[in-house]
């Protein structure tokens, strides 16, 4: 076989399989969304919790927030930060933002300045204004050690495209 004819034939094969997989992501992303939206907890968990567990931010990021507020499944703050880190390692800057909220809390995780200025300052090169108040706000609780600490994390984790932040 002729490497255009091999070419061609992997097209045929790969383009439908994976427009078919977008486009179910998306209609089960949707499904989601609805009944979120009814707050038919059980049906967004079940849609989304798929999606998430194929690595899917969005669902990431709405699984956490279930999980976060308690929406149809226990209040888990540490099953939250499990899912807002896996799409905050994804870009997501809302599941950025809700970490750096959870370090400065202390929910899920240790209490730590240093890490909720992270997260804020990196949600907040990403346009998110409420991530800039709230590293600003963090920042006054900070010792200029903690602040050059927090920095050399940020400048690292992006560095490094947010793997082991």
């Amino acid at each position: 076989m002729n490497l255009s004819r091999l070419r061609k034939l992997i097209l045929l094969v790969l383009v439908p399989l994976v427009f078919g997989a977008s486009q179910s992501a998306e209609g089960g992303f949707k499904e989601g969304w609805d009944a979120y939206d009814r707050n038919d907890y059980a049906t967004a968990l079940k849609e989304w919790k798929t999606l998430a567990e194929q690595g899917n931010a969005t669902a990431q990021y709405s699984l956490a927030v279930m999980y976060d507020k308690g929406q149809g499944v226990p209040q888990d703050y540490k099953t939250a930060v499990k899912w807002y880190t896996l799409a905050a390692k994804q870009g997501k800057v809302s599941a950025q933002y809700n970490l750096g909220l959870m370090y400065a809390k202390g929910q899920g995780v240790p209490q730590g300045y240093i890490y909720a200025h992270m997260w804020f300052d990196i949600a907040a090169s990403s346009g998110n204004k409420d991530a800039l108040k709230n590293r600003d706000i963090v920042a006054k609780r900070m010792t200029p050690s903690q602040l050059v600490k927090a920095q050399d994390l940020d400048r690292e984790c992006v560095r490094k495209k947010y793997e082991r932040c």
